[in-house]
This record gives C-alpha cells, sequence and structure tokens, in this order.
C-alpha cells in the first residue's frame, strides 16, 4: 500500500492549500484577528462550534467509510485509512473530555464506534499487519482504538514480535512521529522502543526553535510533538516546564498570523495545544482566537482547511451541496471539534475563572 507525498511530517496541508500545494493564501482570506476581546468569549462559541462541528462529521460518516479494495497495494492510504483514524483519533478524545451523557458525548462515541465497525473490530488492521509487517501506520490506527478500550487480541499477538524488532526500533522517521510511535506503544501497553525525553529534544519544539522560525510544516510538527507527548491532550503534565512556559509565550503570536493568513487548520491545531498545556487554561489566547474561528465556521458545521470561508447559509435537505469538498474541509473540522472539546475542558478546570484555586502541578514525565 502506497502514500501520497506531503508537505508536512504529519501529512496535513502547508501554507497554502492541501498536501503537495506550494501556494500561497490570498493576504486578506476571512475576519481580521479580534484585539480586545471580553472575558468569557470564548465559552460564549464553544458550545455551539462543538456541536456544530460534530453534527457536520456525522451527516458524512459515509464519505470517512473505507472502499472495498482497502487492501489493494495500489490504494492510497492518506484518502482512505489516514481519514478513518483521525475520526477515531479526535472524536476518542472529544468523548474523553465531554460529560456523559451530553449530545456531545454521545455523538463522539458513535462515531469512534463507526470507525471501529469499519476495520471490522481490528481484523482489517490485522490484516493490514500481514500484509506489510515493516509499515507502522496500522500500529498508530490501533492504537487510537487500544486507547478508547477498543482491543483485538489477534493483532496484538502479531504485533509484539513484530515491535521488538530492529527494523521497528531503527525505522527511520521525523522525531515528531517517532514520539508518535511511542505513544502507540504506551496505548496499546508495551514497553516502548526508546525513551521520550530524548526523542522529544530532537524535535522542533523540544529545542525551543527560534519563534520566528515557525512555518506551516513546523507548526504541524509542533502541534503533533504536543499530542504524543500529551496523548492528545490526556495528559497535560507530561509538558516540561520549559517547553510549557515557551508555548505560552509565542503561541499567540503563532495563532495571530495564522488567522491573518487564513490557516484555518493550523489554527485550530494550535487551540488544541494551548488546551492541552498543564495548570490554567491561556484564557486571553482562547478568548481572542475562538471567536475568529466560530466566525469561519460555515452554518453547516464544517470549517475549511485555508483560505476564502465560504458565507452561504447551510443548505437544506435535498438542496445546495456542501459548501467544500471533503477533502477540504474534513480534517479541519475534525480539528475544530478536538480543540473545542479541549478548551471547554480546559476552561472549565479548577483555577480558570476568577477566585477559584488552581491545582498544584503534577509530576510531568519528559
Amino acid at each position: 500500500m502506497t502514500t501520497t507525498a506531503t508537505q508536512d511530517p504529519e501529512g496535513h496541508p502547508g501554507p497554502g492549500g492541501r498536501p503537495g500545494s506550494p501556494g500561497r493564501t490570498p493576504a486578506h482570506p476571512g475576519p481580521a484577528p479580534r484585539k480586545h476581546t471580553p472575558p468569557g468569549a470564548a465559552l460564549a462559541v464553544l458550545p455551539h462550534v462543538l456541536r456544530g462541528a460534530l453534527a457536520w462529521t456525522d451527516a458524512h460518516r459515509a464519505d470517512f467509510a473505507l472502499p472495498d479494495d482497502v487492501l489493494d497495494p495500489r490504494t492510497q492510504v492518506n484518502a482512505t485509512l489516514k481519514p478513518l483514524g483521525e475520526l477515531a483519533q479526535l472524536c476518542s478524545t472529544v468523548r474523553a473530555a465531554t460529560a456523559p451523557g451530553t449530545p456531545e458525548h454521545e455523538v463522539a462515541g458513535a462515531l469512534v464506534a463507526y470507525a471501529w465497525e469499519q476495520v471490522e473490530a481490528g481484523d482489517l488492521l490485522l490484516e493490514l499487519l500481514r500484509l506489510e509487517p515493516f509499515a507502522a501506520y496500522p500500529y498508530e490506527i490501533y492504537a487510537a482504538f487500544a486507547g478508547y478500550g477498543l482491543r483485538h487480541e489477534g493483532f496484538e499477538a502479531l504485533a509484539r514480535p513484530l515491535t521488538a524488532t530492529r527494523a521497528w526500533a531503527h525505522t527511520e522517521q521525523h522525531a515528531n512521529r517517532q514520539l508518535g510511535l511511542v505513544n502507540s506503544e504506551r496505548r496499546v501497553g508495551v514497553v516502548t522502543h526508546t525513551d521520550a525525553g530524548g526523542v522529544l529534544s530532537r524535535t522542533w519544539l523540544g529545542g525551543l526553535s527560534e519563534p520566528w522560525m515557525f512555518e506551516g510544516p513546523s507548526g504541524y510538527a509542533l502541534t503533533h510533538t504536543v499530542f504524543h507527548l500529551t496523548d492528545w491532550g490526556r495528559m497535560p503534565d507530561r509538558v516540561p516546564e520549559k517547553i510549557d512556559g515557551y508555548l505560552r509565550t509565542w503561541l499567540p503570536a503563532w495563532a495571530d498570523g495564522c488567522l491573518e493568513s487564513g490557516q484555518w487548520d493550523l489554527t485550530g491545531e494550535l487551540l488544541a495545544v494551548a488546551a492541552s498545556l498543564p495548570g490554567p487554561a491561556p484564557v486571553e489566547l482562547l478568548d481572542a482566537v475562538w471567536p475568529v474561528l466560530a466566525d469561519v465556521q460555515h452554518a453547516s458545521g464544517c470549517v475549511p482547511e485555508t483560505g476564502v470561508p465560504a458565507r452561504d447559509p447551510a443548505p437544506g435537505p435535498g438542496e445546495a451541496p456542501d459548501p467544500y469538498p471533503f477533502v477540504d474541509c474534513y480534517h479541519s473540522t475534525l480539528v475544530t471539534a478536538f480543540a473545542a472539546a479541549l478548551s471547554l475542558r480546559s476552561l472549565r478546570q479548577p483555577g480558570t475563572q476568577p477566585g477559584e484555586t488552581a491545582p498544584g502541578r503534577e509530576g510531568h514525565i519528559p
């Protein structure tokens, strides 16, 4: 099975469009950042943003369905298994971050269950592992389900000897991708093939790179370093103090630049990073950015990856088609739901609102 070339290590768009597109976005593609927003601006829009993004995703679940030829070596992973794996990963985090019994919690759980059905309760992933024992992606997709509590005994029985090989430990890949593999091993419950701290130090973020060197590919590498380090926002205290301080200092500037250039997908990922930091939420940043992204969100609930946002109203049954092709908005819409759920959790934690006491910082895992 082959994969398509991408502009950044995680397969997400670089500045200007979908993977592989070197173009630039228009100078003023959408709403300008709001420099002075009232306290509580994020909380005022987040519930609606979260519900809308999940509703759009649920209405388009059939677009995540795997084709009959998914095991054919010529089938593109980026167009089939990658979206489904993202659906499982991000919706499992949304479910973990929302309260049981709420519509958001139930919809997110239903979408994870749908993704599990698509991989035939793990049987399909086992077959992929047999066909490509040298590939990491079947294991990483499986880990998204395993972290949610969905396991497949046969898959894990085969994966154990494969992940103990020298080849597995020495697969050549970007440092943030290797950190993702370490987190997948943690989720499955096996001994990690290398030390996470050593890998983190080799990432763009772990090196505390000069902040003015931030651009599309390094931005996505940075966000995914945090996602893998924190198990997709579930363990904020894994973020070392120096990185926490660095991110709190520079996230506002980076988010502002993404808003000005219409990089909505990367904006959503930066918001998810902000909501994955230990301690009190960066309220000022969330209040400034979320209303802008909420304004970009289409009435149907979807969010474009880049560019000028559509302004037409949500179509009714049998009326006009979606404002964007599925491939141009599914990831950014999922990311918006993911970031919204984490932001709501972060803003509602003790110590975020005036007069509340923040809990002490727990020991982090570097």
